[in-house]
Parts: structure tokens; sequence; C-alpha cells
């Protein structure tokens, strides 16, 4: 019997896989998925097995899964196209009898305004009614989503639309442990944990990038057309712009701000800090 993890040559997977290892998880009874299994060399090197499987395709699935006791299921990067994606894993998951389904989500499935949310709750809703023993990890935003921007924020400044809001970010490790503590400990089935660190505000950000540079870093709030406008000048494709945009909107609403303590809980100490994260990440900003 074997834990699946699936997308592992993405970063959170790989992340989990690694917390697995330390968990003292047979590196053999774990199973790492991915597209291009070349990506996945380090860890076969370390006797991890790897095996090619792809969400649109229930065929390689269905190989992956066999014997699987319990499985991560690291939710699609394609938005838009989890449904079909996400249908073919759990589909695949139940015909193979997997023993525990650990599914990452996102903060506050059920209740967010987030354009990002509806995919992740019709899953959250398609393994309710599978019949599958299954728990959810509502994860919240990275940190990595702000300090990979460090560069840009010393010198354009941070820009936004999420007004006074806070985000209960954590780093990706943090979230890969919490999974890991999940699939090697008892009692999370049937249990939904919605994960974040400490909370801060786009303003809290500008002042700890400041304080850490030495240098004057302000944070602009902007409307969401014209944040989106911003982010396709700079690169970014306008259906992806969109969504980021609405997401700084939703959190400017409460949407990516958490108030229990599930993810401290779970990994047994404070997740990484905004301050914790801008330190390990300012070597290559400058």
């Amino acid at each position: 019997m074997s834990i699946v993890v699936t997308g592992a040559t993405g970063h959170l997977g790989h992340l989990a896989v690694e917390s697995l290892l330390r968990r003292g998880v047979p590196a053999d009874r774990i199973v790492a998925l991915g597209r291009n299994v070349s990506r996945l060399a380090d860890l076969e090197a370390r006797g991890v097995v790897v095996s090619a499987a792809d969400y649109d395709d229930p065929a390689s699935l269905r190989t992956a899964f066999a014997g699987a006791e319990k499985l991560l299921f690291v939710s699609g990067s394609e938005a838009g196209r989890r449904g079909a994606q996400h249908h073919n894993v759990v589909a695949t998951a139940r015909e193979a009898g997997v023993g525990l389904v650990a599914y990452t989500s996102i903060v506050k499935a059920d209740t967010s305004s987030l354009l990002l949310a509806a995919e992740h709750l019709a899953t959250e809703r398609e393994l309710a009614a599978s019949g599958l023993p299954y728990v959810v990890l509502r994860n919240g935003w990275y940190l990595e989503n702000y300090t990979n921007q460090l560069a840009t924020y010393l010198q354009h400044g941070v820009l936004g639309s999420a007004g006074d809001g806070r985000v209960s970010a954590a780093a990706r490790a943090d979230y890969a442990e919490a999974a890991a503590a999940v699939l090697t400990t008892e009692g999370h089935a049937g249990r939904v944990y919605e994960l974040g660190g400490a909370p801060f505000s786009m303003t809290d950000l500008a002042a700890e990038v400041s304080r850490q540079s030495g240098r004057d870093v302000g944070y602009t709030d902007l409307p969401v057309e014209k944040y989106t406008e911003i982010l396709v000048g700079a690169g970014v494709p306008e259906p992806y712009a969109a969504v980021l945009a609405d997401a700084d909107r939703g959190l400017s609403v409460g949407d990516l701000y958490v108030e229990d303590d599930d993810l401290r809980a779970l990994i047994g100490r404070e997740p990484t800090s905004l301050a914790e994260a801008v330190r390990a990440a300012w070597p290559a900003a400058r």
C-alpha cells in the first residue's frame, strides 16, 4: 500500500513528498506523479516511486492509483479546466478504492466570492458525494506570491486592489507539511481545515519590504480594472490577470483571511511569518 502524491512536479506536490520523507515514510511507499517524470529524477534517486500521470488521461490515473492507501490530490493549475480534470481524479480514486483522499482546496471555498473558488467548491462537493473518505485542506495564499515580486516592489512599489484587507498567507512548505501531517496521522477523514498564517495587509507588506531593504516602498491601491490593465501591460495573459485582480478584490473583503489555527495545529509550530519569508527571499531580489 502506498501514499500517492499528484502534481509532484509542481512546487507544492514536490514539497509534500519531501515532508513525507522527513516524517519517516519509506521512500518506496511514496508514489510521486507528474506529466513529465524527468522532473522527478531527484525523488526517484532517493527511492521514491515515480509515475507519469495526467488529469486529462484517466487511464494513466488508473495505473498510478492502483494499490493507493492514501492520496494527496493537489488541485490542477489550469483554471477553467479543473472541473473535468478533477472529476477524472475523483472517479478514478473511487474506482481504485483509495482509503483517504486529501484535497488541496482554497480558503473559505464554500463562502468565497473569488472566481477561483467555484471550481474548488465543485470538487469538494464531488468528493462528498463520492463515498470516498476525504479531508479538505483549504490552503490560503502563498507567501511566495509576494516574495517572488520583491525586485518589482523595489522598482515600482506594491500595487494591487486589496484595500485594507488582510491575507493569511503562509509558505508553500508550511502547507506541504500540513498535508504530510494529515497523510501520516489518524483522525482527519471528514474534516475541513482552513489553513493560513499570520494575516497582513498590502500596506504591511510594503512596510516590511521597506524595513528590510532600507528603501521607501509604498502600497498603491487601484480599481480592479486598472490593476488588471497594469498586469496585462506587464505581460500577464489577460484571463490570468483578471483572476489575480479578482483575488485582490476578494482579499479586500476578507475572502483570504483565516481566523483559526488549523495550520499551526497540524504542523506543530508557528507558520512562516511575512518577515521571515522576505528575509529568506531577499538575496535573490538584490
